[in-house]
């Protein structure tokens, strides 16, 4: 069971009874639908139904209440199961195993130490007691008290029994132990080949483990025998999710909703609802995943990623700054809040915590070869600014992110830190996002790699197309700069005259003076055409000082009389 949620919830089901059509013109004979064939069904709405029929009607059926009890907990219906227990724990001599039960549904509400209270009254028998112990001190995480039901012998312990196995194998899943817990499902199923649901859960193991198509093939067996299962359905879709994209997945969960008899499937089960979130990246993430994330862990970091893709980065602080990490995903993610926010704020503490996770993530042996490792450690050096060792790590899994934007920025941003420019620009023209490519980083790093790879002209033409802003006139002080250190005079003068006339300062003045006397001395050594000298001295005499005055008239027009170039 998964505390808090049901596989199905409140799902009614339209009974189908089965028997001899009446011969036409004669009145069908109603016969009572049998409960065992509900149960058989799965169809614990219909159970409940004609349970609570009979006890209105004062029907007799050997134990009713515990049939209606079972019912509401298979149906997600808690504490009304919880309610009947308690009533038959009223009566003198009940069975002592009811505390069991009632632990049970605690536990199913998240109610942990009361389910550990209840669990302790009762009897050790089946070892049902052990085991949702054994789960209360995984929630708890008590590790002392996991430890003794693990290395205990039944009755106070976990045996050999199918049940205890896979309640052995379920919290090695929990606890990201995906291949032993896979070790465990695969010798269970060599040994009991018919029970079908095993498939289900060693497909959920290599999910885990990013063998899709693996889990995809074995999962193929239950659904062959249960096309409609929500689990194995919603398994399916999630796996093309990850494979293809989010209109695959949600594609997948059509054949729930056509067998669904409620209207709409995604209001019975929390988990549809959950994922159909993720699928449709983001949309009514905040109507979703605020009311799931006691119950479903993947909801928490599902919000966060969505706070961190609106750039609500001080809302995704707030769920991730008490987020204990068990897992890599969880480290990893609790480090990019992190270093948004130490950039957002320029704070140093928060960088230096999250280059810590990234590393913890990408030193560790589990992970240190994996993608997520290597782009754990690539983030690392980054905030280290040690961008050698950051493209290492990116080219390494380079051939796995052909068309992505995050990485093709960040591995732009690192070639060009690292002076490979011609790489650089190849990286960041494959950014295909508006909102990244209209960022002032990207078209200052562009304009900036294009100037270091004698690509001045297309420097220019990026600042051409830039809307005027605040943010413009250190756009033209970068080409200005680049430009005059890299020999481009021609448009470091152009830039440095845009800057003049925004900005009279002195310092604009003799920039441009200079690199008029850089295009000039280009033009003498039969570098640069003379037309461009003609256009700088156009620009020259926009600036009335007596240097450029003198500049202009006795040393440009003069060599230019003795060379027949005609000047403005």
């Amino acid at each position: 069971i998964r505390p808090g949620s049901a596989v199905k919830k409140n799902k009614k089901q339209a009974p189908s009874p089965k028997g001899p059509r009446a011969a036409p013109g004669k009145k069908a004979e109603l016969k009572k639908p049998d409960l065992k064939d509900f149960i058989d069904n799965k169809d614990y709405a219909g159970a409940i139904a004609l349970l609570e029929f009979e006890r209105r009607a004062r029907e007799t059926r050997g134990n009713s209440l515990m049939w209606l009890a079972f019912a509401y907990f298979h149906n997600g219906e808690y504490r009304k199961a919880m309610g009947l227990y308690d009533e038959l724990m009223g009566k003198p001599g009940y069975d002592q195993a009811l505390h069991v039960y009632k632990a049970c549904c605690l536990y199913a509400l998240c109610e942990y130490e009361s389910a550990r209270e209840e669990a302790e009254k009762g009897p050790y028998a089946d070892g049902l007691k052990v085991r949702i112990l054994f789960h209360v001190a995984h929630k708890l995480n008590d590790e002392q008290e996991m430890m003794k039901y693990h290395e205990h012998s039944p009755p106070e312990g976990l045996g050999d029994s199918i049940e205890d196995q896979l309640c052995l194998a379920a919290i090695q899943y929990l606890r990201a132990h995906y291949q032993d817990a896979t070790d465990v499902y695969k010798r269970l199923l060599l040994e009991n080949r018919d029970n079908l649901a095993l498939n289900v859960y060693v497909a959920m193991c290599y999910y885990k483990l990013d063998y899709y198509d693996v889990g995809l093939e074995i999962l193929q067996v239950y659904l062959a025998q249960e096309p409609t299962s929500v689990t194995a359905v919603n398994l399916k879709a999630c796996s093309h999710y990850q494979l293809y994209n989010g209109k695959a997945a949600e594609a997948e969960l059509k054949v729930l909703q056509n067998a669904s008899t409620s209207g709409d499937i995604y209001q019975d089960h929390d988990l549809l609802r959950h994922n159909l979130v993720v699928f449709r990246n983001g949309e009514n993430a905040l109507q979703v995943l605020p009311h799931l994330m006691e119950t479903i862990p993947e909801a928490k970091l599902n919000l966060i990623l969505y706070y961190l893709r609106r750039e609500e980065v001080t809302d995704a602080f707030a769920l991730t700054k008490d987020l204990e990490p068990t897992v890599p995903r969880e480290y990893i993610l609790k480090g990019v809040v992190y270093a948004a926010l130490g950039q957002q704020t320029g704070s140093l503490e928060h960088l230096k915590m999250a280059q810590q996770l990234f590393q913890l993530v990408g030193a560790s042996a589990s992970e240190c070869d994996t993608i997520p490792g290597r782009q754990s450690m690539a983030s690392c050096f980054m905030l280290l600014r040690q961008y050698e060792d950051v493209l290492v790590y990116l080219k390494s899994i380079k051939a796995y992110f052909p068309n992505d934007d995050d990485f093709n920025w960040n591995y732009g941003l690192a070639c060009a830190a690292a002076h490979d420019y011609r790489e650089a620009i190849e990286a960041l023209l494959m950014v295909q996002s508006e909102r990244y490519r209209s960022e002032f980083t990207y078209i200052t790093w562009l304009a900036r790699c294009y100037i270091m790879n004698n690509e001045p002209q297309r420097a220019w033409e990026t600042y051409s197309r830039v809307e005027t802003s605040n943010d413009t006139v250190n756009l033209l002080q970068l080409i200005a700069n680049d430009c005059y250190k890299m020999g481009h005079f021609y448009f470091a003068c152009k830039a440095f005259d845009v800057l003049e006339r925004i900005d009279p300062d002195p310092e604009f003045s003799d920039g441009k003076r200079g690199a008029a006397i850089g295009v000039f001395q280009k033009v003498v050594a039969k570098q640069e055409s003379t037309d461009k000298l003609q256009e700088v001295v156009r620009l020259l005499r926009n600036t009335n000082n007596p240097q450029t005055e003198y500049m202009v008239n006795r040393v440009i027009r003069k060599w230019a009389q003795e060379n027949r170039v005609q000047l403005p």
